[in-house]
């Protein structure tokens, strides 16, 4: 008989959302998706507290936590990662950050794509290469402007999956599918799974910005620091 493996804890509030899910022995035993534009940074951690008693569990039961780390909202990015690496802090179980590219991923795994793109604001896209399946780096880019498409770095691309897929694809000449994330935090806790069972050691979560911040620098200087 194989050794059971320690739960897993999945979740994210990068989207108008609180999404959680609980994995053990390899399936999903609890899942949670909480529609809200706002009030993850105190949804979050009652929510995770309910599952994990549900399940008749304590933080000290889990094996790894999971978490998204966009891109999307940048509040509820924070609010996330920020409870990941708290939690893996107190608990002493590691943490794993998964892109929201990678939730896409294995929403459409066939056919295997080369570029993937995200919904953004005002109708842009997020959209992230692969070569050999490693990511490249992500940038946005609006779908509807002519050439835009073109000017990524998508060299091979065979196929694009996600939101706008097809003015991309059609753009770039490369077949396309239109698909979202779905299942995000069974997604999320699986992958971290899969990353945690190979024996190597995450690095901290950290947040996914691929667009600066909506909110505008102070105008006012800063404060002079005395010696």
């Amino acid at each position: 008989m194989g050794r059971a493996l320690a739960p897993i804890l999945g979740f994210d509030t990068s989207g108008p959302y609180c999404a959680a899910a609980l994995l053990r022995d390899g399936g999903v035993v609890l899942s949670r998706h909480r529609n809200m534009a706002r009030g993850q940074a105190e949804a979050l951690m009652p929510l995770l507290g309910e599952m994990l008693a549900e399940a008749g569990l304590g933080w000290s039961d889990l094996g790894g936590i999971g978490v998204g780390v966009g891109p999307g909202n940048f509040t509820g990015i924070r609010v996330s990662v920020a409870a990941a690496r708290g939690l893996a802090l107190a608990s002493g179980v590691p943490a794993v950050g998964v892109s929201m590219f990678e939730v896409l991923r294995r929403t459409q795994p066939d056919p295997p794509p080369d570029l993937l793109s995200l919904e953004a604001p005002r109708g842009l896209a997020y959209v992230q290469p692969r070569s050999g399946g490693v990511p490249g780096p992500a940038r946005m880019i609006a779908p509807d402007t002519p050439g835009e498409a073109a000017t990524l770095d998508a060299a091979g691309a065979r196929h694009v999956t996600g939101f706008a897929a097809r003015q991309i694809g059609t753009a770039l000449g490369i077949g396309w599918t239109e698909a979202a994330p779905a299942e995000i935090a069974p997604r999320i806790a699986r992958a971290a799974a899969e990353i945690l069972a190979t024996g190597a050691l995450p690095m901290r979560p950290a947040p996914l910005y691929v667009r600066p911040a909506d909110a505008a620098p102070p105008a006012d200087p800063p404060p002079v620091i005395l010696p």
